[in-house]
């Protein structure tokens, strides 16, 4: 897991930084990674508790900031399994159980209005998060946000 984080922080380039990278591979500096949080915080509208912003795209595998202000729905994604560091802020994951209500919203996501049986956990700045496909999970945010650097990563069927 901790090669994963590696990897994922060696990918980040401040050419990958628009919404469309084209080219893998780089570096990105904490201090280019904070200037982007402080903008996806400027850039939040009121009401609004959620902003994704890529940073690299290798394939369908995309390196993101997520920067959270508000819980969103609980969400299951099927065939991606879920990993995130978490960078800034802090928050609870309520995840495993069962998804109440279950919507399929995509293809790569199903929705639903609670999580029922769930463990939950107190997420802090360097946690690392590994939610096995097909798992059900909440983020709820603390101390006014969570920010999380994460990948979705591709079941592998043997």
């Amino acid at each position: 897991m901790m090669r994963q984080a590696a990897l994922a922080l060696a990918m980040l380039s401040s050419a990958a930084m628009s919404q469309a990278p084209t080219t893998p591979g780089g570096v990105a500096s904490s201090t280019e990674i904070r200037t982007i949080v402080a903008r996806m915080a400027a850039t939040m509208r009121d009401g609004r508790g959620f902003l994704y912003q890529p940073l690299l795209k290798d394939g369908k595998t995309v390196a993101a900031l997520e920067y959270w202000k508000a819980p969103g729905r609980p969400a299951v994604h099927p065939n991606d399994a879920e990993y995130a560091i978490v960078i800034d802020g802090a928050g609870t994951l309520v995840s495993g159980g069962t998804m109440v209500d279950p919507k399929t919203t995509r293809p790569d996501l199903v929705e639903g209005s609670h999580i029922s049986g769930g463990t939950t956990r107190s997420l802090a700045v360097g946690d690392v998060i590994l939610v096995p496909a097909g798992v059900p999970h909440w983020f709820g945010i603390t101390g006014g946000k969570l920010v999380m650097l994460g990948m979705k990563l591709p079941r592998h069927n043997p």
